[in-house]
């Protein structure tokens, strides 16, 4: 990352974020997915969007395959490009975020020190964190991509959880454990945080 121009100054809004909060009935968060490859997290993270939705709420979905068609386009799977791929999907999500927005992400995002980065770039009292708990046997199982036989027969190399490690959070807000229980089940304990914390 390059270093940031001393001609380059924060201009201030004329619009408090209380105030775009008070617009939308809702405060601003964060709710970031992480886990394995076939976790769930994408489909999980749909589908509370979804839900939210359907509750008359403003969210947007920062999805990590579609992020790469554009924005993380140019970046690759080795840890540096990994990092990089968190840092700019973090200050997207905080700009949603102070605009009132409920911003989901789906990212696998294996390190625990970039995680706790965008907690502390969004502020922690806009971060949730949520564990989509599924084993990576359970994961190479779903394989919906086809990643996991790829990464097997050494065609994808710095796949997390064969060659290239996935750090769990140690104390996320919240755990979904995907091995049984339906989707809106699992969708509905996220909004059910929500409500329980005043954000909703």
């Amino acid at each position: 990352m390059t270093k940031r121009s001393s001609d380059v100054v924060w201009h201030p809004e004329s619009i408090a974020r209380e105030d775009r909060e008070q617009l939308l009935s809702q405060k601003g968060t964060c709710l970031w997915f992480t886990g394995l490859s076939g976790s769930g997290k994408s489909t999980i993270a749909n589908q509370v969007c979804f839900d939210l939705h359907q509750l008359g709420r403003h969210t947007a979905l920062l999805d990590g395959d579609n992020i790469r068609h554009g924005l993380n386009g140019d970046l690759g799977f080795d840890d540096l490009s990994r990092v990089e791929n968190i840092r700019r999907i973090s200050e997207v999500a905080k700009i949603l975020t102070q605009s009132g927005t409920i911003v989901l992400t789906a990212f696998i995002s294996p390190f625990r020190e970039d995680r706790q980065q965008a907690r502390e770039k969004m502020g922690a009292e806009d971060f949730i964190e949520v564990f989509v708990d599924s084993p990576v046997d359970l994961c190479e199982k779903r394989d919906p991509k086809g990643l996991y036989a790829k990464a097997r027969a050494g065609e994808l190399k710095n796949f997390t959880g064969i060659d290239s490690p996935y750090e769990e959070p140690t104390s996320p807000e919240l755990i979904l454990k995907n091995d049984g229980p339906d989707l809106e089940t699992l969708s509905l304990k996220v909004i059910d945080l929500l409500k329980e914390q005043g954000r909703i």
